[in-house]
């Protein structure tokens, strides 16, 4: 049976992981990323699996502070068009449906945003805007980027980035929580 020190041990393991990440971002891209947030008509979504739910919690924080916000793969979820932003996130950078959907976001004159942890991938390449999390993809089993299991570094750091980027919009907006409040989920 773990110890607490066992659990204490892994949750600095993956809280110094993050720093790690945080001390490597590029910030420029992260103030672009910011700023195409900003300017946007709609904010779209786009993410598989523990990345894609990560996504989703940005999705609602951003729909929190006023913005017109759509997930990918909802029923709800209207075609994409030019002055909206589609923003992926893929560790790969490859993975087809997100390829796919860059391509068509990009047909329809969208501006495509890539969280990735693979500057060269096809994503990356497609981008308008992309930001590297230097983190492990979910194939990456070696301990030389991260010790946590497949691409766990990667989905924490879309999380922890993108709550960044909300409250530092959020700060700079002026409205306070009460503000915010009565956006939040009241059919709980």
């Amino acid at each position: 049976m773990a110890t607490k020190k066992a659990y204490e041990q892994n949750l600095n393991i993956i809280i110094n992981e993050n720093q790690h990440i945080v001390n490597l971002l590029a910030y420029d891209s992260i103030e672009k990323l910011a700023a195409s947030i900003q300017n946007s008509k709609r904010l779209f979504f786009a993410g598989a699996g523990r990345t894609g739910l990560a996504l989703k919690m940005a999705a609602m924080r951003f729909m929190h502070l006023g913005y017109a916000v759509y997930v990918m793969g909802e029923t709800v979820t209207p075609a994409i068009l030019e002055g909206d932003l589609l923003i992926v996130g893929s560790g790969s950078g490859a993975t087809s449906t997100l390829v796919t959907a860059g391509k068509k976001a990009k047909n329809q004159h969208a501006t495509l945003a890539v969280l990735t942890a693979d500057s060269k991938s096809t994503l990356a390449q497609l981008a308008d805007r992309y930001v590297l999390l230097p983190a492990a993809i979910k194939t990456d089993f070696s301990v030389s980027t991260s010790q946590q299991y497949a691409g766990s570094l990667f989905e924490q750091s879309i999380l922890l980035l993108f709550d960044a980027i909300f409250m530092t919009l959020w700060k700079e907006s002026g409205l306070t929580k009460e503000d915010l409040w009565p956006k939040h989920a009241n059919l709980e």
